[in-house]
């Protein structure tokens, strides 16, 4: 069978460029198409990875070939014979995007997704394909190595691990699904359920505990594929490639995540990663450990199990689907609970995130007026879109979703007396819709709505059809309280701050408070604060950065107050009658003393 050839070689380090081939043996003789997605999996935004090929031509024969621009992102070539050999794509990607969602190079490193930098072969997508990785030209790049979950090629030209060379993948889908990091990265390597998984970090880090971070990686990779392979304690990408790589690169203050089929993306923190000799666990390594945990976890959850409306990916245009409360917010339930599951946080630092998760959908008001299952339809333009009134009128399907799974695990825990729980209907979905995925042969196929109520019915025995539809379809409240009384922790609600709040967020900007949103029902939207406005003084007093939270502290609710504000360039004078912060607040904490529940729950 033929394969669709492709080449990529950091061209132009200083100036951010890859140059790109694809070679098309037996292109379509009405005249060859190509398309780049407009999006990538995993993050559900139309980015346009078209609008950085900066330069596009095609050739056969030795001559060049007319090529016709279709669309945003589409080029059609016009029709060859035969006797002209295969068409060859040459082009130019400029990438300067330092996320885990595009492509970025510069003199220290490189990084890619397929999906913003390969263009898809129209008809032919099907077909096999082979990567050619190439090195930059010059002695400063020598020691440069490549980092990808991608299986080497065999035979001539092919890669050595971590090598620059031939890669190659079954077909355009899993070309895409493998990114690529190349520069001087550190690497280490453990084995979890007797499978290699390797730790990729790029960026300067003093002293980085390579040892302590996979000893704990070891602990929550094992805990996952023992959950959902308790038999054979199997890795699921074991079925295309025999490691899973862990990708991460290293800024100030960086944060995100994207999962693959074999591997992650990710961005961090340095000060959250451990240095050598460090033995406490801190906020934000947990926050690491909680960052490597979701996207492991999506190795089954949303890369193996995936909504119908997935299959295949329409990588062209936006593609929805109501199910992402399940396979984000799930996600986002099982990425913390897998550390308390491991003990590498305690049940009281795990009940302390679950209450910094509720209080967060509780602070805003578009939980009141959109279903989890409305924000993932509109992810593409209201989620992934936020402005100023995001907190008003969306909800997060990543954390009320992962407030809808805790509430239905202890609900089935309690109704089926520990004979249940959520991590019985994730073995379902996996065995059902998940586990031959990417077989040879294999008939693929996602998960729709409705087979996901019934196999709730199914899998625990009981009827939870209208309690699963209130919380994905409805905008109530979610009953925690007597959930948590069941399992031995206590929900109180706080009493509020005595001083005074005027219910807005703001953030620094040369020198000015500048407010950034304005929540429902607080002091500064009844005073008419907007999104925009700069605070000057409260009553005459100056609002300089750091200072407000300080000057509020003075006030009680229900006092008045004079803001002044400027609003484009023009000074406002607002009367405010100050308040408290509207949204109610919990704390939760675990009731003294061994709980057979809560054990059988979080594992200790």
């Amino acid at each position: 069978m033929t394969s669709i050839r492709y080449a990529i070689a950091p061209l132009h380090l200083e100036a951010h460029v890859f140059a790109v081939t694809v070679t098309v043996d037996m292109p379509d003789p009405a005249g060859q198409v190509f398309t780049l997605p407009a999006w990538i999996p995993g993050s559900y935004m139309i980015r346009d990875f078209a609008r950085n090929i900066v330069r596009i031509r095609a050739d056969a024969g030795g001559r060049q070939v007319p090529l016709t621009k279709l669309d945003k992102q589409s080029w059609q070539a016009e029709p060859i014979g035969a006797e002209d050999g295969p068409l060859v794509l040459s082009y130019e990607v400029y990438a300067w995007d330092l996320s885990v969602r595009s492509a970025h190079l510069d003199t220290t490193h490189g990084f890619y997704n397929g999906s913003s930098v390969f263009l898809r072969v129209e008809g032919q997508d099907h077909l096999p394909c082979t990567v050619d990785i190439h090195a930059p030209a010059g002695a400063a790049y020598a020691d440069w190595r490549v980092a990808t979950a991608l299986p080497e090629a065999r035979g001539p030209g092919g890669a050595r691990r971590y090598g620059f060379g031939r890669y190659q993948a079954s077909d355009y889908d899993e070309l895409i699904d493998h990114p690529v990091e190349m520069g001087t990265f550190a690497l280490a390597s453990f084995r979890a359920c007797g499978t290699q998984h390797d730790v990729v970090f790029t960026g300067r880090v003093p002293q980085l505990d390579l040892r302590r971070i996979c000893r704990d990686l070891k602990q929550i990779c094992e805990a996952q594929i023992r959950m959902f392979e308790p038999r054979t304690a199997r890795a699921p990408f074991l079925d295309s490639n025999r490691r899973y790589v862990f990708m991460t690169m290293v800024t100030t203050d960086g944060y995100g995540g994207l999962e693959h089929r074999a591997s992650t993306a990710l961005m961090c923190a340095r000060g959250d990663l451990p240095a050598r000799g460090d033995s406490e666990t801190s906020e934000g390594y947990r926050t690491f450990l909680g960052l490597c945990s979701h996207e492991y976890f999506h190795t089954w959850n949303v890369k193996r199990i995936k909504p119908a409306a997935f299959v295949p990916y329409k990588l062209a245009q936006e593609t929805y689907t109501p199910l992402l409360w399940l396979f984000e917010g799930f996600t986002s339930y099982y990425d913390d609970l897998i550390l308390a599951r491991t003990g590498l946080v305690t049940e009281a630092q795990y009940v302390e995130m679950l209450a910094k998760t509720w209080n967060g959908v509780l602070r805003g008001n578009g939980r009141t007026k959109q279903s989890v299952a409305d924000s993932a339809f509109d992810a593409w333009t209201k989620y992934y879109r936020q402005d100023e009134n995001a907190p008003n009128a969306i909800v997060s399907y990543y954390t009320k979703g992962s407030l809808v799974a805790l509430a239905l695990d202890l609900t089935i825990r309690e109704k089926t007396r520990g004979r249940k729980s959520l991590d019985d209907i994730m073995r379902a979905l996996w065995q059902r819709y998940g586990r031959d995925f990417y077989a040879p042969g294999a008939k693929q196929r996602g998960v729709t709505e409705a087979e996901v109520h019934a196999l709730f019915d199914e899998v625990t025995g009981l009827r939870l059809g209208s309690l699963l539809r209130a919380l994905t379809e409805g905008t109530g409240e979610i009953g925690l309280v007597p959930l948590f009384r069941a399992f031995g922790i206590k929900a109180e609600v706080q009493k509020p701050a005595a001083g005074a709040a005027l219910g807005i967020k703001t953030r620094t900007e040369d020198g000015w408070v500048r407010v950034s949103q304005v929540l429902d029902g607080g002091a500064g939207q009844a005073a008419g604060v907007s999104a925009g406005d700069l605070l000057v003084a409260l009553d005459g007093l100056r609002l300089a950065p750091g200072q407000l939270d300080k000057l509020l502290a003075r006030y009680r609710p229900g006092d008045r107050a004079e803001l002044h504000v400027f609003r484009r360039d023009e000074l406002q004078v607002l009367p405010v009658t100050l308040a408290r912060e509207p949204a109610v607040q919990y704390k939760v904490s675990v009731e003294s003393g061994k709980h057979a529940a809560r054990v059988r729950w979080l594992g200790h």
